[in-house]
């Protein structure tokens, strides 16, 4: 393992800013606002703070504040955080992101679970803290030949998890950390305490009986699933298809990457009218950096492909059951994107220990809600022990 320090060209800042002086701006149908995409005045708004306003030597002090490693696994170079608590009885935890996020997302969350006494709670429920970059993402090294799925990241990080020590520990994700998290429990049963999510897809079962006397709640969010599926995937059909062809866009034109991420975050969140109702502009953009920087959009979104052009058996197990053997906790946000129903969970996850509903948050709950997913986090890792 060696230590990793974010340090990027000065070079390479100027270019970026050369493209956002020299950026090409299209026409747009008035009054439509975010029904059709991003809108004009937005994003004009935010390509200028983002050139004028936003401080990346910052941004990366902030994050080089975090130990950082890299290390070589099954011919990849991953790249990840790795925050020990001050409490040597601390719990390991891996958290995993998906897309269009990164290891910034937990950048609020590292101190109150590394930490605990230092924010207001107990020693007892610190953790260590490992977060990766997936493959493909940011600083890990993007995979050039096929077949990194899910389960061969699954697979890295138990390796990850065993490299650092850890015989007993914890795997939580959201998005594509979701089916990882779950899969690093089929991976490595023997070590994996529990399972964590913040975002659980729930697929319509097979046995119409279990859609009777379903609650106005319920039947809301398989009327919200429905909307989603028709309206709200075009991404997913084209990154599941021909990822490279939208590589070249994304990684020449940093508005076109800006773009396309800042959308998801505005539709994927409880945001009202921006995504900066609930994330900070500069954490937004920062995220999107390290996109930018590592040219990494062609190279996050070939997970989509490889998990879309795997196996039948496979594509099933995304709607369970998944046979794992130890607990899993489901934390649920109402405003994320994905809001899964509690009794199809049941029957694709036969060891759901614990589900929580929040009043508030979305799809990126580290990101919106740190202190409530922390929470969460705690209260899962102590029923592991009872």
């Amino acid at each position: 393992m060696r230590p990793f320090r974010i340090d990027v060209p000065q070079a390479e800042l100027d270019e970026l800013h050369r493209r956002l002086d020299a950026v090409r701006w299209p026409t747009e149908i008035a009054g439509v606002g975010w029904d059709r995409g991003v809108p004009l005045s937005y994003l004009r708004d935010l390509t200028g703070y983002w050139r004028t306003g936003y401080d990346w030597r910052a941004a990366e002090a902030e994050l080089n504040r975090h130990p950082q490693y890299t290390t070589e696994i099954d011919g990849m170079n991953v790249h990840f955080l790795h925050v020990r608590s001050p409490e040597p009885d601390a719990t390991p935890i891996i958290l995993t992101h998906g897309w269009p996020g990164s290891f910034v997302e937990f950048l609020d969350l590292i101190g109150p679970l590394s930490d605990p006494a230092a924010h207001g709670g107990d020693p007892a429920d610190a953790f260590h803290v490992v977060v990766p970059s997936i493959p493909g993402f940011g600083f890990s090294e993007p995979p050039t030949t096929p077949g990194y799925d899910v389960r061969r990241v699954a697979r890295t990080w138990a390796e990850l998890m065993r490299q650092l020590g850890y015989d007993r520990y914890i795997a939580q994700g959201g998005d594509w950390g979701m089916p990882i998290s779950l899969q690093v429990g089929l991976a490595d049963p023997e070590r994996v305490a529990g399972v964590h999510v913040n975002m659980l897809a729930t697929f319509p079962p097979e046995d119409p009986a279990l859609f009777e006397g379903l609650d106005e709640a319920d039947q809301g969010r398989l009327a919200h699933a429905m909307q989603f599926e028709e309206d709200g995937t075009g991404w997913r059909k084209l990154q599941s298809t021909r990822p490279q062809t939208v590589a070249y866009a994304l990684t020449d034109s940093p508005v076109g990457q800006l773009a396309w991420i800042v959308e998801k975050f505005q539709e994927w969140t409880a945001s009202s009218k921006t995504p900066e109702d609930t994330a900070d502009r500069d954490r937004l953009l920062t995220n999107v950096m390290i996109y930018w920087l590592t040219a990494t959009a062609g190279s996050s979104a070939q997970i989509y492909y490889e998990n879309n052009h795997r196996d039948a058996d496979f594509v099933r197990t995304w709607g369970g059951p998944w046979p794992l053997r130890m607990p899993v906790g489901v934390a649920v946000f109402p405003g994320d994107v994905v809001r899964p129903i509690r009794r199809f969970a049941e029957g694709i996850l036969p060891t759901l220990h614990r589900w929580t509903e929040f009043e508030r948050g979305g799809h990126f709950a580290a990101l919106e809600h740190p202190g409530e997913l922390a929470e969460d986090l705690r209260a899962f890792a102590r029923s592991l022990d009872n």
